[in-house]
């Protein structure tokens, strides 16, 4: 599965949402899709595909053999959050 317009317009909602656990109602709602989390420290050399409130958000391209970050909807087989320490 890779990630449309659709797709991405709701997988923002329930970033901006902080309602809970956030990866299992991901999980939930995009089976197809591959969910990662990490500290935005370890992304820190990385340019987000978009930010949020409290994450920087990347897309990840898992079709070939080595995985990569994409900027491409289109090619997104999974999506990395790096949250940031809140203040």
């Amino acid at each position: 599965m890779t990630v449309n317009e659709s797709d991405w317009s709701r997988l923002q909602a329930l970033l901006d949402a902080e309602d809970g656990p956030l990866l299992p109602a991901l999980r939930r709602d995009f089976p197809g899709l591959a969910f990662v989390r990490c500290d935005a420290s370890d992304m820190a050399a990385s340019r987000p595909f978009r930010v949020t409130p409290t994450a920087d958000v990347y897309l990840i391209d898992g079709r070939d053999h080595c995985v990569s970050l994409t900027s491409d909807l289109g090619a997104a087989t999974g999506v990395l959050i790096a949250l940031r320490e809140r203040s």
